[in-house]
């Protein structure tokens, strides 16, 4: 997978697939490119995505590349100053995102 070399964001790309724009979540904070918003955005969408590889993997799918929900949740902490988990939905695919 191709990873975003040095010029602007193309946003519409990297809410489709975070993972293709940036090579880790850290990178997304650290664009010059992109609003506070729009950042909270590409990483709630990561953050689903490493969530469905999880469930996929607890199904026994398995060949993918590994998720990496911890690194997105921590950048996301850093950009939003926190989740309320109480706002988390019940279930694997939980809404901590609704903006």
């Amino acid at each position: 997978m191709a990873k975003r070399k040095r010029g602007k964001v193309d946003l519409e790309k990297a809410l489709l697939d975070p993972a293709s724009s940036f090579e880790k979540p850290d990178d997304v904070l650290a664009s010059q490119d992109l609003e506070l918003r729009a950042k909270i955005e590409i990483l709630c969408r990561w953050a689903y995505d490493a969530v469905e590889l999880s469930v996929a993997e607890e199904e026994g799918m398995t060949g993918g590349e590994a998720s990496n929900f911890g690194a997105v949740i921590a950048a996301l902490h850093r950009a939003t100053g926190g989740f309320n988990a109480e706002r988390s939905g019940p279930t694997k695919h939980a809404s901590f995102c609704a903006l």
